[in-house]
């Protein structure tokens, strides 16, 4: 079985150096193991900044005059519990994407582990920018956009589990959203997408840029969704360039 020092190590393979059915298996189940412990890792770190965080989340209702309430028994105790899974899971994030490339590299050919580094490190860096792109550009826009249709005879007064359920979706969709390119060229790079495609069918790519952002953002304000769908439009148009390259450099090998 791989000792999981490096993802280009395999496990016990036969004469053809090809894993067995309960190699796999084994191998499946000390990457599950390692990704579990590095959320545990990342959960008991973010346990120590908790109420540093709860703070920054609860940041742009309060600049928003949001009044937030808890209606629920230890509605905070739990909503702490929450935040220190979400952030130890997102601080563990690169850990995970290591392990899941850890498990895929020995049925990829030498070249192809290679990319396992690099996939790693501009996946996290990917996530990342969209997590920021949310917390500091999308949200505050909503939360701002309250104010701008909110009726003086109305209190808006949010329940804390409805506010940080928005709070965390956006930052989730942000981050996932961002991770486009990188899937783009993985995919053209395996050779499943052709950067072709792309190009035939961009139109219908922009129609469906403006529905997830209609649907990512719940608000009906057409700058909020312009602020989901021009990003998504310039990330869809670097995909097409690097699945592009990604596919050339997959017809040189």
């Amino acid at each position: 079985m791989s000792t999981g020092s490096d993802v280009q190590t395999a496990p016990t393979a036969d004469a053809h150096g090809e894993m067995s059915f309960f190699d796999h298996l084994d191998e499946l189940r000390s990457r599950i193991f390692k990704a579990l412990l590095g959320i545990v890792v990342g959960c008991i770190i973010v346990a120590f900044f908790t109420n540093e965080i709860v703070a920054e989340l609860l940041r742009p209702a309060v600049s928003s005059n949001v009044e937030l309430q808890n209606i629920e028994p230890f509605g905070q105790a739990f909503l702490k519990i929450k935040i220190v899974f979400i952030g130890g899971t997102v601080l563990a994030f690169p850990w995970l994407v290591w392990q899941i490339w850890g498990f895929i590299a020995p049925g990829l050919y030498a070249h192809e582990r290679s990319w396992a580094r690099k996939i790693t490190f501009f996946t996290t860096v990917c996530f990342l920018i969209g997590i920021s792109f949310s917390y500091f550009l999308l949200i505050p826009s909503m939360m701002a956009y309250m104010n701008v249709v909110a009726d003086p005879n109305i209190k808006d007064s949010i329940a804390i589990s409805y506010y940080f359920s928005f709070f965390t979706n956006m930052l989730l969709a942000g981050g996932l959203i961002f991770e486009l390119p990188m899937i783009t060229w993985v995919l053209a790079r395996v050779g499943i997408l052709n950067p072709t495609l792309m190009v035939t069918y961009r139109r219908h790519s922009i129609v469906g840029i403006l529905v997830i952002a209609a649907v990512i953002t719940p608000s009906p304000d057409p700058v909020n969704q312009l602020m989901v769908a021009i990003p998504l439009y310039i990330l869809y148009e670097i995909s097409a360039v690097l699945a592009r390259f990604a596919y050339a450099k997959r017809d040189q090998v």
